[in-house]
């Protein structure tokens, strides 16, 4: 999968840019585009309109909806109220008619799945979108929405988009489960770890890399879970070393690995990150390697556990939690 979030001011990429890595991801054989309406504030859904054009019908076309759109407050979220108006935002900055599959950005707690699931399989069946799904949700509240889409006699969530890597495998406890117990299609972010598994990462060397320009606290080595990130980095570069194979390839390999997981989503900012991680395309790492990473990083460890999106909110706000 190709994912647009670099494209626009976020990764500072040019129309002409985003056109051309399109161009040479098609060409490469890559058929899902997934964007969001938060990306770059619109932006990126522009652009990814603009470079498909002539071509729709060739690609799976993904965007997202609920993360907060401007500083207006009924401008975000799942209400049925917001869904419906964004979607045709959404459409209208693409120049489509219709979605493939249209994903919740993240959960919503002060919407219930009905309303959700409700809203999203009326606009299924208005032929607005084809297919809907979650992105980084808790492992319970798939479950919750499953069950409401099968008690409400409604449509359902048929993927999930979470964030997984090497260095954060906490999905491997509970989520992953969940997604093969329900059938559900599982596209992972994030596998390169922001860049930490780039192989532009190393020790000694200065951390220069675009994330980290905006993104300064998850690159500040003097931070315990950076400094762990790093010397697991160490580790694992002699693990791809030693197989011959380059930092992506062993990033993309390992999470294409896992039997739950549909496709990794890769998202340059040039060409040139374009083809370095389409040479991970055909990566099949041995179990030996595999065993390599699992005594680096054990399965089911998070090294950054406060970087998670699907944390529960009682955990983050202390009055959610007293009486």
């Amino acid at each position: 999968m190709l994912g647009a979030m670099n494209f626009g001011k976020i990764g500072r990429t040019t129309q002409d840019e985003v056109t051309a890595i399109v161009d040479a991801a098609i060409e490469a054989g890559i058929n899902l585009i997934d964007t969001a309406d938060r990306y770059s504030d619109g932006e990126s859904e522009e652009m990814v309109g603009k470079a498909i054009a002539g071509r729709r019908e060739d690609i799976v076309l993904a965007t997202k909806a609920s993360m907060p759109m401007g500083d207006e407050r009924n401008h975000q979220g799942s209400s049925r109220r917001w869904l419906v108006s964004e979607l045709d935002n959404s459409l209208r900055r693409l120049g489509v008619d219709h979605v493939d599959l249209y994903q919740i950005h993240r959960w919503d707690p002060g919407t219930s799945d009905e309303e959700t699931l409700s809203a999203l399989t009326d606009l299924q069946r208005a032929g607005k979108i084809r297919y809907f799904g979650s992105s980084t949700f808790p492992a319970y509240r798939l479950v919750q929405a499953q069950w409401a889409a099968r008690e409400n006699h409604l449509s359902r969530y048929v993927t999930e988009q979470p964030s997984y890597s090497i260095l954060q495998r906490g999905i491997e406890t509970h989520v992953l489960p969940v997604t093969e117990q329900y059938g559900l299609g599982v596209l992972v972010w994030s596998p390169l770890a922001s860049g930490w598994l780039s192989g532009a990462i190393r020790d000694g060397r200065e951390i220069a890399t675009s994330r980290s320009t905006f993104m300064p606290q998850r690159f500040d080595t003097s931070i315990p879970s950076n400094r762990a990130r790093l010397d697991a980095v160490e580790r694992l570069a002699k693990v791809a070393d030693e197989a011959g194979l380059t930092m992506i390839q062993l990033a993309l390999g390992f999470v294409t690995a896992h039997p739950a997981v549909t496709s990794a989503i890769i998202g340059p900012r040039t060409l040139d990150h374009l083809h370095s991680q389409l040479a991970a395309a055909d990566t099949v790492l041995s179990a030996d390697i595999l065993d390599a990473i699992d005594a680096i990083v054990a399965p089911g460890i998070d090294l950054a556990a406060h970087e998670k999106f699907d944390t529960p909110p009682a955990l983050l706000d202390p009055s959610l939690r007293r009486r």
